[in-house]
């Protein structure tokens, strides 16, 4: 059978391209419209301490981070259209019927199944990317596609805050829920292109040695594990992707709650602020992000890594003056150029990712790292602030979050260096 026109291709990738970005943004909205609503739901009947507050997120993540490998391993082998189709329709389900939740029980169950529908769009959404666009303009496309973070994230805020103070917390979730059924569907008619169609080297050709003898799927997946643990940038990479989302996985939680005791807002004022600011910078960041990293990369394989260890050098002071100054006026300034650099990363890291493997082990790649960052990262955060928030107050709780910025950038520098002597 001929394969089609390249122009048709193309047309084919730019519209998987836009489906997905737009299924993203809802991906995200669905994860964080929880953080507007823990005012309402702290003092609701349902009475949550800020501890259980901070474990709704941390729940999530754990069936989340749990799930994502099992899904790796499915993205690497079966049809990914399919597999998306099944992730959105459940995690839109799972948000609906948390605005039904009677205690605190039904409410992390609901929270905790989210997580297995995102597992399987974060793992396997990035690796049909990586085959519908070449490697050249891979930083680009991730920052399209990640640029939902920022965008998905404040509308969550905002639409979250806005539904709550008219009509209640639990509409916020059916609000949020519901138009998954409609998504789920955009996915079924997406190309599954062959793994590895946009690079240089076919996907058949990169087997090694090590790969013989591996007829069951069970010991492919095994080694595939085994082989990406053993490779050196890669992990350092996610290491300090894991800092990155500990830091912008509590800030993202506790930034509405810290703006209404700590600095006093009104809380629809609160909401829309931090959702306001997480939009701009989100935005600018992220695109600016993906473009530098594909410029940097004409000239250096490890510009995407040292994009990000920079950015997120610059960040660290300003995320800390931010989160401490009395001054209204140097607080928003310098929150925005930390959330400014910090998305920044967005584009680069994933770009990395999944270029720093083989294109039969993205799948793969992507939810080892989607493992290890919510591990790692956004599981401990939202409850470990809040632990700390009950302890002491919130005020100083939040003063973690830029210390763990300070030591992803740190991470990705030790990460470019590997990757540039050849530590694959």
């Amino acid at each position: 059978m001929a394969s089609p026109p390249r122009s048709a291709f193309i047309e084919s990738a730019s519209l998987g391209l836009a489906v997905l970005a737009f299924i993203n943004l809802f991906n995200y909205l669905d994860r964080y419209v929880v953080s507007a609503l823990v005012e309402s739901i702290k003092h609701s009947e349902l009475a949550l301490s800020d501890t259980q507050l901070g474990s709704l997120m941390s729940g999530f993540l754990i069936v989340f981070t749990m799930a994502a490998p099992v899904f790796g391993v499915l993205g690497d082998l079966r049809s990914r259209p399919r597999l998306i189709a099944f992730a959105v329709g459940c995690w839109s389900a799972a948000t609906a019927l948390s605005g039904l939740a009677g205690s605190f029980a039904a409410l992390f169950g609901a929270r905790a199944a989210v997580g297995i529908g995102e597992a399987a769009y974060v793992t396997i959404a990035p690796s049909l990317l990586s085959d519908y666009f070449p490697r050249s303009q891979r930083g680009r496309v991730m920052a399209i596609f990640f640029c939902a973070i920022p965008v998905g994230s404040a509308l969550g805020y905002v639409v979250g805050g806005l539904v709550d103070v008219h009509f209640g917390w639990r509409m916020a979730f059916f609000v949020a829920g519901i138009p998954g059924a409609a998504l789920a569907l955009l996915c079924l008619g997406l190309r599954d292109p062959p793994r590895g169609i946009g690079d240089a080297q076919p996907a058949a050709e990169e087997r090694s040695p090590s790969d013989e003898g591996f007829t069951h799927h069970e010991s492919a997946a095994v080694a595939t594990y085994r082989r990406l643990l053993r490779n050196r940038p890669y992990v350092l990479t996610i290491l300090g992707y894991a800092a990155y989302t500990f830091a912008l996985g509590g800030l993202a939680f506790w930034m509405p709650a810290f703006l209404e005791r700590v600095r006093g807002m009104p809380r629809s004022e609160a909401t829309v602020n931090f959702g306001a600011i997480v939009i701009v910078t989100g935005f600018v960041g992220t695109f600016v992000g993906g473009w530098l990293g594909d410029y940097g990369a004409r000239y250096s394989k490890q510009a995407h890594l040292w994009l990000s260890a920079a950015a997120t050098l610059i960040a660290a002071p300003f995320t800390w003056l931010a989160l401490t100054t009395a001054s209204t006026r140097l607080y928003l300034a310098c929150m925005i150029i930390a959330q400014l650099m910090m998305f920044m990363s967005a584009g680069p890291i994933n770009a990395t990712i999944v270029n720093l493997v083989r294109p039969t082990q993205r799948a793969s790649a992507n939810a080892l790292g989607v493992f290890a960052i919510h591990l790692l990262g956004d599981v401990p955060s939202p409850w470990l602030i809040g632990k700390v928030s009950d302890a002491f107050s919130l005020a100083q709780a939040v003063k973690i979050v830029p210390f763990a910025v300070l030591v992803s950038a740190g991470i990705w520098a030790g990460a470019a260096r590997a990757q540039s002597r050849g530590r694959l």
